[in-house]
């Protein structure tokens, strides 16, 4: 067994977190102060069960029911800036040396900002996070699955302004049961157009042909949770094939009941089988997790050794999505780290040996 005190000095990346998932109930209380939203209560520990789900949540509507809490008090260029930045303070408390944030423009804009407003104000606020932490942070735009297609064009629009300069990516979450990843062919269409990566959230609540659908017509350079890509042989060959990261998060998918339970979850067959996957909180906040908590519990329930999450946490480093250069840079940081802490000694670790 890994110790605890290993995993929590082990360095880490976070490639799917939600920020409207990282408010903790004080920073709430600060938000509702300083805007004039009233709260039920004003005690922190009464707002947890509006902002944190307990063990008997039943599906992912219920799960994403604590964002529609939290939304309201996220209207404001100052509060996207100071829930970025403690976004980025929270991963400095786990050893996260790289952090992917996404969020959404559009439900972030009934204060008056504009789509492009709501990106430079998270990407501000991350970019604070990083001097004060020395966490590298970087931002991914989500296109909502209920919203438009006007509407999601214009996060591609705005996004592309951004890309190189604090965001890396676009991404599409929401409902995927009613709204199947077919639909958005054309938004996704015009960010390879403008040259801007994509991951999709598919293989959550719906199956596998979701993962074939972002993979071959939206572009997706990764997948967000995936964990149902196992209904489907030929789809699993075809991520297998091509190295398509999948951003699992252990957790949230117990949660959500993306499966039903831990004796249910692929992990150690998708580890086995060659699929290539990286290990994330999705909603630190909501899920009552962290990073150090997700390596403990594979660790736990499916006896992934030192060596096994070495590799899981270096394939966080290169599914990013960082220039070559930037990825180099951290492939290195993060092997003089390992080496230090005494677990850089496995020969079939990848070594950086040149950028790429």
């Amino acid at each position: 067994m890994v110790s605890s005190r290993l995993l929590s000095e082990l360095p880490k990346v976070d490639l799917h977190v939600h920020l409207d998932g990282c408010i903790k109930p004080a920073t709430l209380l600060k938000l509702a102060y300083r805007q004039g939203i009233p709260l039920p209560s004003y005690e922190t520990i009464d707002l947890i069960p509006y902002v944190q789900v307990d063990e008997d949540c039943t599906n992912l509507t219920e799960y994403l029911t604590k964002f529609d809490f939290v939304l309201p008090f996220l209207q404001t260029k100052e509060s996207l800036e100071q829930v970025a930045f403690e976004v980025v303070e929270q991963a400095a408390e786990h050893r996260i040396k790289y952090i992917e944030v996404r969020f959404a423009p559009q439900l972030h804009r009934d204060g008056g900002l504009s789509t492009a407003d709501a990106i430079h104000h998270v990407i501000e606020g991350l970019k604070q996070g990083e001097a004060r932490y020395g966490v590298k942070a970087r931002a991914i735009a989500i296109c909502m699955r209920h919203h438009s297609e006007e509407t999601n064009l214009e996060v591609i629009e705005a996004s592309s302004h951004y890309i190189g300069h604090g965001l890396v990516a676009v991404d599409l979450a929401g409902d995927e049961t009613n709204f199947p990843a077919s639909r958005f062919r054309k938004v996704f269409s015009r960010a390879q157009e403008l040259g801007i990566p994509a991951t999709i959230h598919a293989g959550e609540a719906a199956g596998a042909d979701n993962i074939e659908e972002a993979v071959l017509h939206l572009g997706a350079r990764r997948i967000g949770h995936g964990v149902r890509l196992k209904e489907n042989d030929d789809v699993m060959n075809m991520i297998k094939e091509h190295q398509i990261p999948l951003e699992l998060c252990p957790t949230s998918n117990i949660q959500t009941k993306a499966v039903i339970g831990w004796e249910a979850y692929p992990i150690r067959e998708y580890y086995d089988q060659g699929i290539m996957f990286t290990i994330n909180t999705d909603n630190p906040g909501v899920s009552g997790t962290d990073i150090t908590n997700e390596y403990r519990v594979i660790a736990e329930k499916f006896g992934f050794t030192l060596r096994e999450i070495t590799k899981l946490i270096l394939n966080g480093v290169e599914a990013s999505f960082l220039e070559p250069e930037e990825k180099h840079a951290l492939k290195l940081d993060f092997e003089q780290i390992l080496t230090k802490l005494g677990v850089y000694d496995f020969p079939e670790l990848p070594s950086s040996t040149a950028p790429h």
